[in-house]
Parts: C-alpha cells; structure tokens; sequence
C-alpha cells in the first residue's frame, strides 16, 4: 500500500497547490503564488485553518471586495502571462456571490482564475445555515450554482476524496492555453473541515507543461493559399500573440510580407507601436488607420483574437465584396470565427510555420504607399487629439451630441479645463518608457486603444473583453505585484472608480506603489454618448441631482482627492495640463501609492474613426430623433455579414 497522510480537506488544497509548477519554453515557474481571501463563517475555520497552520510557500493576502480580490488576481495572472496565478477565497452567500462577475471577466478574456467559494453544509443537518440561499425545488442547489455558467470548470466536493480529482481537473483547465479561464470548486463548510487519509504521491511536485502546438501540415497549406492570393491582406493582433509571446515573430512575419497589422485590446502591445506595419487599435474603437486599410483587405488574418464584434465593427468594417478570413488560434472555438480558414495551433510556431510556407511561394504584399499614407494621416490626427485646449465659452468639443448645460456648467462647478485625449497625451510623455498601464470599461479604454503607444511588450493591460467597470483600481495592484519594480498607472473613469475601488486598502496595506488616475467627467460619458448618438436624451447617465423623477437636476460634485486621502494616499487635484504635468514629475519621488484627481471636461474624447456598432434601437419610436438614428443602424445591418 502507498503511504498516506491523513489531513483535512482544506489543508490538502493548501499542500497541493503550494507544489504546482507549469513549465514553458524549459522555464519552469511555480504557478500558484498565494490566496486571496476575505474570511467569512463558511471559510474562515475550514480553509483558514489550513493557511494558518501550514500555508507552506503560498502567501495569504487580505482582499475587501471578493469581486475585486478576483480582478487582482486576474491582472496578476494576466500580466504574468497566464504563467502564474493567486487563487481566491469566500465565506457562503453574497461573498461568494461576488466573485461571479470576475469569474466571467477571467473566462471571457482566457485569463486563469481559481476560485473556492464555500458553500452550505453536505449533511445538511444545520440547514438553512446562514447565508444559505434555499430553493424549493432542489436542496442541491446554492449560491455556487450561479458559477457554472461563468466557469470553464465545476465542481462541488461533497467528500474529502473528491477533491483530488477536482484539484487535477482544475489544473487541466488553469494550464491549456486554449481553454482556460475561471475554475471554481464549491466547498461545503463541513467538508472543509473533514480529513481523510491522502495517498503522499497527491502531494508530489507537478509540472504542467504549456506547450506550442503547430497546426498541423493541411491547415498551414489551406492558409498559405489563401494568402498567397491576397493583394492586401492585413493580421489582427489578438490577445493569443501575447500570451504566446508570438510580438517579435508576428512582427517579423508582417515586415517580410509586407502585411500591416492592426490591435485588438487584448492584443495591444504584443507587438512595438513604433513597427512601420502597426497601424494600432482596429474596429469599433479602431485608428483611422486601422479601419481605412481594413476596409479595402482581401484577406484578414486574425492571430489569437476571438473577433468580437469591437474588433469586427459588428462584422460590418472589412468591406472588400470579396474578402476572406483565416485565422490562427490555439482554440478550435474562436478559430472558427467569421466562416474562416483555420490554422489551430500556437500562435509564434504556426506564424513560423505559415512564413516558411509563405517564403516559398516568394509572396509578397501589392501594397504600395497605402500603408505609410494611412499612418501619416493618424499621425497628424494625434497631434491635433494631443493638443484640444479648452478655449472658453465658444469651446466645441469632439463629441457634438450632448446636453448644452453640461460643458459650461462643469467648468463652473469644478474649474476644470483638462481635455480627456490631452490629458492621455500628457501621460504618455510624462511617464516611464517601461511603466505599464490598466484600463477597462468606459471611453478610456476608446481613447486609449486609438492614442496609446508603447514599445514595451505588455506596456498595454486592457479589460475590455467583458469591459468590468471597477477593474482598474483592483488590477493596477495585481499588475504591481506581477511588476513589484515598475511603475504602474491606471486611467479610470470617475463611474468606473464609484463602482469598485476598495482595494485600495489592500494597496495599502500591501505597502504598494501604484498610480490612480482618475477622470471626472461627471458621469458615464461612453453610455452619455451611445445614448445621445441614437437620439435617445441625456437619461441617468450624468451625475445629477434628482427632481423626483429623473436625474436631471445640477451636476454633483466629487473630492476624489479627498478619497484618497482617507486611505493615506499621495493625492493631486489637477485642473490644468500643466497641473497634471507636475503632479506626474511629482508623483515619481513618492514611495507611496499616489492617486490623481483629473477635472476632465464632458465630451472631449475620442469618436469613431469610420467604425459602426451594432445596437438594439428601438425601430419604433415617437421621437424623431431616434427615428433618424434607426435609419443609420438599418443601414448597418445591411451592410454588415450575417454570421
């Protein structure tokens, strides 16, 4: 018989996790680095005591928000490459409730999260316990429940032996480049607590191996067809070219071909802003750039992107009648996408392998100064974004749909004269070459996948697959913690910083310096547009006062500084360019985290560049001004593939 030890099944999890390892290109990196947890009854003596009593070499950190412990632990893990992760930790009910949302943020975007929420009790000899949520029709069912949906692995362990399978399962997913994503295994408390003899071999290091699967021999010929016949072919950068640290190999691929290549958010600094075949961000928040070449390509070569309908412009932005698709994605899933031509394998050996196939062929790319000419067009279109001053009364903002009491009344109330693209332009020169940056839901993420450039690889973190408002402040920790000797900013939008910043006291107390932007607009200014550009008004989407019916009366204002403040935070008001300027200079002799309160006027920042959205408007409405608006999003679908 094996030797066995007999432990609880919380102190096996904590054994077994504390010797994982994943190991890629002969680089071998201990995967998990610790937990999240905020303790509750249904965690705090089951897993608590396990992390007490012998944590081994994992770390034990503090969260406040089980939402947005999560995040950090997703930007943590994105920022590592996929190549290390924190799992996390909740009591039963709305703690573990809380986690959902990451749980769908880390699934959507292929990021590995690994959760362990607690849950009601196997016996079921307490019930209802606290926090239970009670179903007539099933006993069975719980809060965890709402995970399956958002995870790519499941399991409940309703045994202590059960817990080995549903730890290896879990790693199966965590470590597949192709399918990971949120992995949860529910714990009932008394479970938690129960022991078991354990097989020692359960406890021994294991390496998962991240390999580079090429595609195989038919699908790289199919491809290599395709391209082989293009005129004007253009790659998509997806988020795949990152995690497989494909930038150099897809830039070399794009430079001998005579290929340009525009980013998804995902994508974004996998490869040099500064390449000559970068055209920066594509589609829906696309450069002009970007959007004028893809809408004369012939073929579109998606590398590790899951063509949502942001880089697609809703399937309507490559316009050529006779345009093909192939893509390259280590997911048969999304390489399917779009009808295309697939080539399923890892993205920097298949790119290898399709240029050997491409050289023999002698390919080369028609393009002749379309590129160059695109890119000089953005370029002045940058300077003038970098440079809108307000100018006072007779100011005309980039986006023209708005309320007219806004501008003139933000100004009054706040003194603010900050432009939202001077503002990013003001960073970008302001900051570290090799600082990175975190941006997620709202007109930021807009504003910076046009204007932003990097040349470091990673420089650019974007949460836009599920755009989570409240994902900035928590990832900027997690990205520290990946990059504990660089700075790290985040831009976050005013909405976005209301709805979740309370890791701040995790920063804190982690004794992290992080920097905290934040633009106060006074509202949701992306939905303010979305909404006043279909002819709908200003409804809830401003931060007024109400007059018993709506929100519409005065503006209301914030200190943001003053938040920060409480938290013992380094903290700037700017109201000027010259202001944020300095308190950037400023910021980078501090030892502590520093956050930046930006009075950024309403409607200055970017709009699309010949990029359309696909939309539920209304086709009926008493308002013409919607009526109107329909005709454009008609237009669109029509225009748009179908599938």
């Amino acid at each position: 018989m094996s030797k066995t030890t007999r432990l609880t099944t919380a102190q096996a999890i904590v054994k077994f996790l504390d010797n994982q390892y994943v190991s890629m290109d002969g680089v071998e990196t201990k995967f998990v680095k610790g937990f999240f947890t905020i303790f509750g009854h249904g965690i705090a003596v089951g897993l608590g005591e396990a992390l007490d009593t012998n944590p081994g070499g994992l770390k034990v950190m503090q969260g406040r928000n089980e939402q947005g412990m999560c995040h950090t632990a997703i930007a943590f893990a994105k920022q590592n490459g996929r190549k290390q992760i924190i799992a996390c930790a909740s009591s039963v009910g709305p703690g573990a409730a809380n986690m959902v949302t990451a749980c769908a943020t880390a699934t959507v975007n292929n990021i590995p999260l690994l959760v362990f929420p607690a849950d009601t009790f196997a016996s079921r000899q307490p019930d209802p316990v606290l926090q239970q949520l009670e179903q007539s029709s099933s006993l069975a069912v719980s809060t965890n429940d709402a995970f399956r949906p958002v995870c790519k692995y499941w399991d409940r362990v309703s045994r202590p032996e059960q817990v080995m399978t549903a730890l290896i399962n879990a790693m199966r997913v965590l470590t597949d480049p192709a399918e990971t994503g949120a992995c949860c295994i529910a714990l009932p408390q008394d479970v938690e607590g129960e022991s078991y003899d354990f097989p020692t071999y359960f406890f021994e290091k294991r390496v998962h191996r991240i390999t580079r699967p090429v595609a195989v021999e038919e699908e790289l010929e199919d491809v290599a067809a395709i391209i082989a016949g293009a005129k004007k072919p253009l790659v998509i950068v997806g988020g795949g070219v990152r995690y497989s640290g494909a930038g150099e190999v897809v830039e070399d691929f794009c430079q001998e071909f005579g290929i340009p290549f525009g980013e998804t958010q995902a994508g974004k600094s996998a490869c040099k802003s500064s390449h000559p075949m970068c055209l920066g961000g594509i589609g829906v928040t696309g450069t002009y750039a970007s959007n004028h070449i893809a809408k004369d390509a012939d073929v579109v070569i998606a590398i590790g992107s899951r063509l949502s309908d942001f880089t697609t412009s809703s399937k309507r932005l490559y316009q050529n009648p006779d345009v093909k698709f192939v893509t390259i994605n280590n997911c048969r899933f999304h390489a399917y996408k779009m009808d295309a031509v697939k080539a399923v394998g890892d993205a920097k050996v298949t790119v290898q392998a399709l240029a050997e196939k491409l050289r023999a062929r002698k390919y080369v790319s028609a393009y002749t100064d379309e590129i160059t000419k695109a890119k000089a067009v953005w370029d002045e279109e940058m300077k003038r974004l970098g440079s809108i001053e307000y100018t006072g009364d007779d100011f005309d903002p980039i986006i023209k749909a708005r309320d007219p009491r806004t501008i003139p009344e933000f100004v009054k109330l706040t003194d603010g004269k900050i432009t939202q693209t001077a503002a990013l332009a003001a960073i970008r020169r302001c900051i570290d070459a090799d600082a990175t940056i975190i941006t997620a839901g709202g007109s930021l993420p807009s504003c910076m996948q046009r204007m932003w450039t990097t040349d470091k690889r990673g420089g650019y973190h974007a949460e836009y697959g599920y755009s989570c408002m409240g994902y900035e402040v928590a990832a900027t920790l997690g990205v520290k913690f990946a990059e504990p000797n660089n700075e790290v900013y985040c831009v976050v939008g005013d909405s976005s910083f209301q709805m979740l910043h309370s890791e701040i006291m995790t920063i804190q107390q982690e004794k992290q310096k992080v920097n905290i932007l934040v633009f106060d607009n006074c509202g949701f200014g992306c939905i303010n547009n979305l909404e006043m550009n279909h002819g709908i008004g200003s409804l809830a989407t401003e931060f007024r006062y109400t007059d018993g019916k709506k929100p519409c009366g005065d503006l209301i204002p914030v200190d943001y500084a003053k938040i920060g403040e409480g938290y013992g935070l380094k903290t700037y008001t700017c109201k000027t360019i010259a202001e944020l300027e300095a308190a950037l200079a400023d910021a980078k002799k501090q030892t502590v985290a520093c956050l930046f309160d930006l009075k950024v006027i309403p409607k200055t920042m970017t709009d699309g560049y010949e990029s359309w959205w696909n939309v539920g408007l209304a086709d009926v409405s008493e308002k013409e001004s919607v009526r109107e608006a329909w005709k454009g999003v008609k237009e669109g679908r029509d225009e748009a593939r179908k599938y």
